[in-house]
């Protein structure tokens, strides 16, 4: 069984043939179906100009699944500081928290959000990119802000976002929990979480260092379905190994033709071994396996599959196999 609190990613796929609107829609459908399974956290992804991912700001979808939802938190996972001010990430986020008080996270990343550098150049407020040092400060000035400037009582939990073993040194060094990309690079997962534990230092936003691992998880009722429901997101990641970020997500029927070559076959196999894919036992002992070789806190699942209803009933499947934490023994 699962043994560790399962929280979601939602990055908010536009299918083929169906408009952002409709997208739209579903997030605020999702959230309300996954405060009801009992998951811990609804985080919501920064990204712009792709055709397969809505542009929907984190901070206004955290606000309207805040408002129909009770107890999932919600939050940013995350919120992409080269594209906002620190006042502008402490004013919103610290007025979600004081509107609904523990249940709001603010997780700040560094990326740019997307793939195209016209539009990163047209998001970000220098006209380089931030550099090493001036992303530490707007993450310090940030949190200070928060305490010091909006002081509106409640402030939300905040995280950062971590691909690297640099950006687990700066979690470490700020005292911050670090939500680990895994679901992007699996290969710097063990690596980064060493570096981050052994320089962890206490902070009053965190006493000890905490864990949260993302993982890519479809999970269906045989292989085979799980199989088709992970087909369209495998389009789009040959995509961008060809160095394009303009495909569209497509249905599964579209999917199971579309001429994988062998190099993205092989690229694609493996990535998907440090992934959780296939039926409620295989995912279970894939999540399971993962959490003890990492030792983490919190599983975050993000489940990028074309309907609405697959991907909730993927979510339900796994949280069924969920108990009380328990000790085990496995590998990455």
């Amino acid at each position: 069984m699962i043994d560790l609190p399962l929280s979601a990613l939602e990055v908010a796929m536009v299918q083929a043939g169906s408009r952002a609107l409709e997208t739209l829609r579903d997030t605020a459908e999702f959230a309300r179906r996954l405060d009801a399974l009992g998951y811990r956290r609804l985080w919501y992804a920064e990204h712009h100009h792709s055709p397969a991912i809505g542009a929907f700001p984190p901070v206004v979808l955290t606000a309207h699944a805040a408002a129909s939802t009770s107890a999932v938190r919600l939050g940013s996972g995350g919120v992409l500081a080269p594209n906002h001010s620190p006042l502008m990430l402490a004013e919103q986020f610290g007025t979600l928290a004081a509107l609904h008080p523990d249940r709001i996270d603010l997780g700040i990343g560094r990326g740019p959000g997307t793939f195209d550098e016209a539009t990163a150049r047209a998001l970000r407020r220098g006209p380089e990119p931030m550099t090493d040092d001036e992303y530490r400060e707007n993450i310090v000035s940030t949190l200070r802000l928060l305490v010091d400037e909006v002081a509106l009582g409640p402030l939300p939990e905040p995280w950062l976002l971590s691909s690297s073993t640099a950006g687990a040194a700066l979690a470490a060094e700020l005292g911050l929990p670090m939500a680990f990309a895994h679901h992007i690079r699996p290969d710097h997962t063990l690596a980064a979480l060493d570096h981050y534990r052994a320089r962890f230092s206490p902070s009053r936003w965190c006493e000890r260092a905490r864990v949260l691992i993302c993982v890519e998880t479809v999970c269906a009722e045989t292989h085979e379905e799980a199989e088709r429901l992970a087909g369209p997101m495998n389009v789009v990641k040959a995509g961008l190994l060809q160095g394009r970020s303009d495909i569209p997500f497509p249905t599964p029927a579209e999917a199971s033709t579309h001429p994988f070559t062998e190099r993205e076959r092989h690229t694609l196999a493996g990535f998907r071994a440090h992934q959780a894919y296939g039926t409620p036992e295989t995912v279970e002992r894939r999540l399971t396996e993962l959490a003890t070789a990492t030792g983490a806190d919190e599983l975050m699942l993000v489940t990028p599959v074309y309907a609405l209803a697959d991907r909730v009933r993927s979510y339900e499947l796994v949280k069924r196999r969920t108990v009380r934490p328990a000790d085990a023994g496995a590998t990455l």
